[in-house]
């Protein structure tokens, strides 16, 4: 149904995330992130509230990914549904599988990063995305997007991908990458590359325009948002 990629940059300290699922619009309910503080996947039969309450429980307490994973697990009486990654701003991950994911399932950490995923093709997809995380140049999101396009190719889910989402946090309050593709009936990990590749040479200047009106650049379009 669902796999996913949560990381950070070691240079930038940007936390990001990359998902895909067979079910509609998994960009409004499954990715997590906030910046100074960490990045959250909530998949299989998703509790989107996990994802708020373990950012929350690391902003607020001094508790690491496993102690906030476990104390937010610890309210939800249907836990066992769940598949929940975490990676907080230090790099320290932590994740969980309920005996009742879905399907062939894995979830594994790597160095700045968690893949998770469940009704996949088999294990070997998510142990597949680590090292290309690992090991991809780039900004942290052409990492993400490395990790994503090796899921794929080792077979990805079982059944079709319909959604997908990409989500960047950095060093404003908002994210600084926010996109997704809510319904494809094909290839919507490539549809959401394309996206990214077409955001990437205007994210500093969006920054900017927040930032500093006065110095961003013009497009010229009607609104000029």
């Amino acid at each position: 149904m669902t796999f996913s990629i949560i990381g950070r940059c070691r240079d930038t300290g940007q936390l990001g995330i990359a998902i895909s699922s067979s079910s509609i619009s998994v960009g409004a309910r499954c990715p997590w992130v906030r910046a100074g503080v960490g990045v959250v996947a909530t998949q299989n039969v998703t509790l989107p509230s996990l994802g708020a309450d373990i950012l929350e429980l690391l902003a607020g307490q001094p508790l690491d990914p496993a102690q906030a994973l476990r104390q937010a697990l610890g309210t939800d009486r249907y836990s066992q549904y769940r598949q929940v990654t975490v990676l907080d701003s230090q790099g320290r991950t932590a994740l969980f599988s309920g005996k009742e994911s879905l399907g062939v399932h894995n979830a594994v950490a790597g160095d700045q990063c968690v893949a998770a995923g469940n009704l996949l093709a088999g294990e070997h997809v998510i142990a597949a995305m680590v090292p290309a995380f690992e090991q991809a140049p780039g900004q942290l999101a052409d990492r993400l997007m490395a990790a994503m396009h090796a899921a794929t190719a080792a077979g990805g889910e079982a059944g079709p991908v319909h959604s997908a989402a990409l989500k960047v946090a950095g060093e404003v309050a908002w994210p600084i990458v926010d996109l997704r593709v809510d319904w494809a009936d094909q290839d919507p990990i490539g549809q959401l590359d394309a996206l990214w590749q077409a955001y990437r040479p205007q994210m500093q200047d969006y920054l900017a325009r927040a930032l500093n009106p006065l110095a961003a650049p013009s497009y010229g379009v009607p609104g000029n948002e």
